[in-house]
């Protein structure tokens, strides 16, 4: 299955840079980088807020969180104006026990895998188990300590090399499991920002998965160049770009994500 996001806003351009010299996976987020040269991740833009948007108070969206979710529906998260405050669905919500077990972005140029992680494969949906076969052999393997952040494996941080702005066009492949609900519109929406400066919105369709499936897709990223001062500005800013990425199935929010980025790796102070 292969994606292509929809550019929502004429000023804004939907794309993606890679090259990083580390990444750093928080929160309990687990994976291998592919090498010290080459990691990358989402990231790139052209900067511009989309006019005429209502502003919204990330504050008031959601409700009380929970395990039905909350009202927060995708034309809320595209009016959001910044980054939010706190996370708009708790992990709880999730009722359909969407996992993402691989992430892989590549050069589409040069061919070059640029950055991969996945999870063991003991932590991947095991052939012939049930979900909650699974998910009792994960409790079992779950300490005091694992379990106190009810957000562990929602946060990511990443580090890049100024490097990643030269690369033109990548592929990022995702592979995820579903339990045991049929998924139907499963959509993914996310948004970066560079302190409270709208930089992009990808907005992707992953359709129907069906129960107990492995589901693997590639979204192409295009990029144009960045104005070199607001590349100075991020560069010289270290994890004042970040992004939340929300899912929804059949308009529901049911995951929500957040990252922040650094683009200062390898520079000599």
């Amino acid at each position: 299955m292969s994606i292509v996001g929809k550019q929502l806003n004429p000023v804004q351009s939907t794309s993606v840079a890679t090259a990083a010299s580390s990444t750093t996976i928080a929160s309990g987020s687990s994976g291998d980088s592919s090498d010290a040269n080459g990691s990358g991740a989402v990231t790139s833009g052209n900067a511009g807020a989309p006019g005429g948007v209502p502003s919204v108070d990330s504050k008031r969206l959601g409700g009380p969180l929970g395990a039905e979710g909350c009202n927060v529906s995708p034309e809320d998260v595209l009016h959001l104006t910044t980054i939010t405050d706190d996370y708009l669905c708790s992990a709880n919500a999730n009722v359909f026990e969407i996992d993402f077990t691989r992430f892989k972005i590549r050069d589409l140029e040069s061919g070059a895998v640029l950055f991969e992680i996945a999870k063991p494969p003991s932590e991947q949906f095991p052939d012939g188990l049930s979900v909650e076969e699974t998910m009792l052999a994960a409790a079992e393997e779950l300490t005091l300590e694992d379990t106190a952040d009810p957000n562990a494996g929602r946060y990511v941080r990443y580090q890049f090399t100024p490097a990643f702005l030269n690369l033109k066009t990548v592929g990022a492949t995702v592979e995820f499991t579903v339990g045991s609900q049929p998924v139907n519109n499963f959509r993914m929406i996310e948004r970066h920002f560079f302190r409270d400066r709208l930089l992009k919105t990808f907005d992707f369709e992953f359709g129907y998965c069906i129960p107990y499936s492995k589901n693997t897709c590639e979204h192409i990223y295009e990029f144009p160049n960045l104005p070199p001062d607001l590349v100075s500005e991020m560069i010289s800013s270290p994890f004042e770009t970040r992004s939340d990425s929300f899912y929804f199935v059949e308009n529901r929010l049911v995951m929500h994500n957040k990252a922040d980025y650094a683009y200062d790796g390898g520079i000599v102070v």
